[in-house]
């Protein structure tokens, strides 16, 4: 596996285990807001644990460049609509009742629908990259790479204001947000490397 890769996405794990927080609050509004909306995210967090868990298996070092192509067009799909689901679980909690949870929540909305749009282009890229070359292919996963990272950069900030004190220790209570990110961030299968 690409080291290099996988250590450039690993903001993805960060950005889930942001909706985690640590902190510890007995707020009932807190607690209900935090469950209409970890209920129904927790499915689309388990789909992106899946499509990063078939990106990760599927190249054994040897993989035909098609299949590897394959999965990850695949993959980059599925993640591109659970993203798009947070986002649309996130419009129908509504904003977290604290001073600033409105902004927090409408900068989230909106960074969960870039990272949705921005998974969907990925999907492209990957669909035309040229598998009949292993070096070349290998070098395009590469250069997805930046682009995953430049979009959990984008996302990390509105995340970290959702889940800031109160509103992370309600969510941190929630079964559908803990512990999403375990299984790691979104990884494109790499490659052999060149």
């Amino acid at each position: 596996m690409n080291k290099k890769l996988v250590a450039a996405l690993s903001g993805g794990a960060a950005l889930m285990l942001a909706l985690t927080g640590c902190s510890e609050d007995n707020s009932k509004k807190l607690n209900d807001w935090a469950k209409s909306f970890c209920d129904p995210a927790q499915a689309p967090f388990k789909q992106i644990q899946d499509a990063n868990a078939a990106m990760q298996t599927a190249d054994n070092g040897s993989a035909d460049s098609k299949k590897v192509q394959r999965t990850d067009s695949a993959a980059f799909q599925k993640i591109s609509q659970a993203y798009a689901s947070l986002a649309k679980s996130l419009q129908q909690a509504g904003a977290p009742p604290t001073d600033q949870g409105k902004q927090a929540q409408e900068n989230a909305v909106k960074e969960l629908n870039s990272l949705s749009k921005g998974y969907a282009d990925l999907q492209k890229q990957v669909n035309n990259l040229d598998t009949s070359d292993k070096l070349k292919f290998a070098d395009g996963l590469r250069d997805l790479s930046n682009g995953i990272n430049k979009l959990n950069k984008q996302s990390e900030a509105a995340f970290k204001n959702l889940e800031a004190g109160d509103v992370g220790a309600a969510m941190a209570k929630q079964k559908g947000c803990q512990n999403q990110a375990a299984s790691g961030s979104p990884v494109p299968t790499p490659s052999k490397k060149s």
